[in-house]
Parts: structure tokens; sequence; C-alpha cells
């Protein structure tokens, strides 16, 4: 525990440094929520929930990325494997929470007539899923450009497919639809049944995702060679 807690504050001081890159990741989902805000209400406050999950999936995805070449020592340091992805992930949720929460008062305070309880939990799911869906790209992509594109496809996808759609439903982000419906639409708690079962699904499987990427990929001893 001592050492994943070690890891999460070394993620947290690092991510601290790129001031610039908070700061993008901080406006990003109010651009997304200011699109749509003048016509469409409902629009931006699932665009801003989507907003979130992007921001913080490319957190993620650099976080990763940038930990790569630090791994292998910290692994014969004595840390395990579950150390260090774990201990990313609890940065990344921590930061998740600090993002989400001033847009969480922002819709509180400027929409009316939303079921706010249902907002709150799309943003938690959001922060769950978010860095497993993240760092599970940087474990299996190597290159930080074919990460990007995966999470520009997903979330682009996620905008333009019926929701009522099988294929939509294979997206990590199709839980914010489902309560977004509920919360916005004030329809029935089988949208929010739906929403919470699709979040717990997809955060487990992600989570199996990350484990088994980074146990092999820490497995590997690229440097031997078998004469």
């Amino acid at each position: 525990m001592t050492r994943t807690l070690t890891v999460a504050e070394m993620t947290l001081r690092e991510t601290a440094r790129r001031r610039g890159v908070l700061l993008m990741l901080l406006v990003l989902p109010l651009a997304f929520y200011l699109a749509r805000r003048g016509d469409h209400l409902g629009q931006s406050i699932r665009f801003v929930c989507l907003g979130l999950s992007w921001a913080l999936s490319t957190a993620a995805l650099f976080v990763g990325s940038a930990a790569r070449s630090l791994e292998p020592r910290l692994r014969l340091s004595g840390y395990r494997t579950h150390d260090l992805f774990l201990g990313r992930l609890a940065a990344l949720w921590a930061l998740g929470l600090g993002l989400s929460a001033p847009y969480f008062l922002l819709i509180r305070f400027d929409q009316h007539d939303v079921r706010y309880g249902a907002i709150a939990v799309i943003m938690l799911i959001g922060v769950l899923v978010a860095p497993l869906f993240g760092l599970a790209v940087s474990a299996l992509l190597p290159r930080d450009l074919e990460g990007m594109l995966v999470l520009l496809t997903v979330v682009g996808l996620q905008m333009i497919l019926d929701p009522a759609g099988n294929a939509a439903r294979l997206l990590p982000f199709w839980y914010s639809r489902e309560i977004g419906t509920y919360a916005i639409d004030h329809t029935s708690a089988g949208y929010l049944d739906r929403g919470l079962l699709h979040g717990a699904v997809t955060a487990g499987l992600l989570l199996a995702v990350v484990a088994v990427a980074f146990g092999v990929r820490l497995r590997r001893r690229p440097h031997v060679r078998i004469v």
C-alpha cells in the first residue's frame, strides 16, 4: 500500500509540473459545454461529460506513456506490477475528482429541471472509467499518436452513433448517454440501471486489460539475448 501511494504521489507531482497540460484539460470540457449551451441545454450536459471523459483518458494516456522508461527500474527496486498501475490510477482518479467538481457546480447553478444526483453519478463513473481506458490504450499501443487517434475515434463515434444501437453499447462511455437521458429527460429508472451496469462492466473489463497488459510488458526483458 505504501508503494502504491508513493507511485501515486510521483504521478501527481509529475503531472503538476505540466501546468499548460492541466490548463488544457480544465478548459477542454468547458468548450464542449459552451458549444451546445446556447441552443441545446441537454446536449451541453452530455457533451461536457464526454469532454471530461476524453480529457481524463488523454491524461492517462500521457501518464502511461511517460512512465514506460521508469517502470522497469521501479520493478528492479522491488515495486510490484500492481503497485505501479494502481498508483497511477489512484493519482488519475484524484485528478479526475478535482477536475469534475467545478463542472458539477457549473451544471448545478446553470441548469434547471435536471436530476443533479444522476449528473454526479455520470461524472463519478467517468472518473473511474476514463483513466482506465486511457491507461489501457497506453499499455497496448506504444506510441502517443496511435493512442490519440484511438481516443479521438472512440469519442467521435460516441457522439454520432445512435445510443439505442448495439454498436454504441460496445463503446466505453455509453453509460453517460443512458444516465444522461435519465437525468435530463426524466425517463424511467431503467436508463439509470442500464448505465450503472454498463459502467461497472466496462470498469471491470478495462481494469483486467490494464493488469494483464502491464504484467506482460513488465515481464519482458528486451535487453536479454539468449545465445
